[in-house]
């Protein structure tokens, strides 16, 4: 068994993150034995899930709906969430992408004059 502390630990997070779980749904609030809150390895799983998905980007009303699902075996609804947050990820890829060949090009032109004000520098004017 875990205290909030020791569980928040175990997630990579604090204790007040955990609270924040707790309010929004995505973590159950143990009933106190002996005046303290213990938790399970099941609750250090799911706090996990939920940091990982919010690695992946999913919001916190995603993750509650894929915890849910998890709950309810609903392997298709969990797959189109996966598929839209996968097309999500792309399209940021894309546009970051295109920032990053248009930052590279600047860079280039800078590097290729020596008078005159810095291309990259000019860019960003509005």
């Amino acid at each position: 068994m875990l205290t909030i502390g020791k569980l928040a630990a175990a997630g990579g997070v604090g204790v007040e993150t955990v609270r924040f779980y707790q309010r929004r749904g995505l973590l159950q609030t143990p009933a106190r034995n002996g005046g303290i809150r213990q938790y399970g390895a099941e609750d250090a799983r799911r706090l996990r899930f939920i940091r990982q998905a919010q690695t992946a980007g999913f919001t916190l009303e995603q993750i509650k709906e894929l915890l849910e699902l998890d709950a309810g075996e609903d392997r298709s609804r969990a797959r189109a969430l996966a598929q839209t947050r996968i097309k999500a990820l792309d399209a940021k890829i894309a546009e970051l992408q295109h920032a990053r060949d248009a930052l590279q090009r600047l860079a280039s032109e800078c590097a290729a004059g020596s008078t005159g004000a810095c291309p990259i520098l000019a860019s960003f004017e509005v």
